[in-house]
């Protein structure tokens, strides 16, 4: 009977799950100074009120993350994931992305290019493309779109978690949203089109 016992505690101690958790304030602070540099928007070029309720939104994030540390410090067996950015194939993306972003901008001010909910682009209105102009305009959509898609899951890999791609999707989709500029248009997430 005693071994029986010591048997089943030793068992109970083995089956020991160690959660890693999405850093989500991480991956906001990632994602908005990813779209930023691409976009090519110091922090500087923002007014006085949406630079004090970003600072405010920021120091909430920060105050969460925080206490979460404090809570949760000891049960991350492998460490904290500070959503890593610093890869060749990351600073490529970005590179790429930050090139191409003044013909998109262009396309994004005249309505013929949105930002779809998922945070991917989509020609808005093909018919009001010239006929000569519409492959290219796919082609420009696509490459991007592709870019995004190989960004995110570069991210997740660069942090040994290529599970947490939708996440960082996810979350780089809200920031596309929140920093498109005035009239740009973009979809809701009850996929209605509104122009910002």
């Amino acid at each position: 009977m005693k071994k029986i016992s010591t048997l089943s505690a030793l068992l109970l101690t083995a089956c020991v799950t160690i959660n890693i958790y999405f850093p989500a304030a991480a991956a906001d602070k990632v994602a908005d100074e990813v779209i930023k540099e691409i976009q090519g928007v110091s922090t500087k070029e923002k007014s006085e009120p949406e630079a004090r309720a970003n600072h405010g939104r920021l120091a909430f994030y920060y105050a969460v993350d925080r206490v979460l540390a404090v809570m949760i410090s000891s049960a991350h067996a492998a460490g904290e994931a500070d959503l890593s950015i610093k890869t060749v194939q990351i600073n490529q993306l970005r590179h790429t992305m930050k090139q191409r972003f003044s013909v998109l901008q262009e396309n994004y001010a005249s309505g013929l290019i949105a930002i779809k909910a998922d945070g991917f682009l989509v020609v808005r209105n093909l018919s009001e493309v010239p006929l000569k102009n519409r492959n290219q305009l796919k082609k420009l959509v696509a490459s991007e779109n592709n870019d995004r898609q190989a960004l995110y899951q570069a991210i997740a890999n660069a942090n040994g978690h290529p599970e947490w791609y939708v996440q960082i999707k996810t979350t780089f989709a809200r920031h596309w949203l929140s920093n498109a500029n005035t009239g740009w248009w973009y979809q809701t997430a009850n996929g209605v089109w509104q122009q910002r």
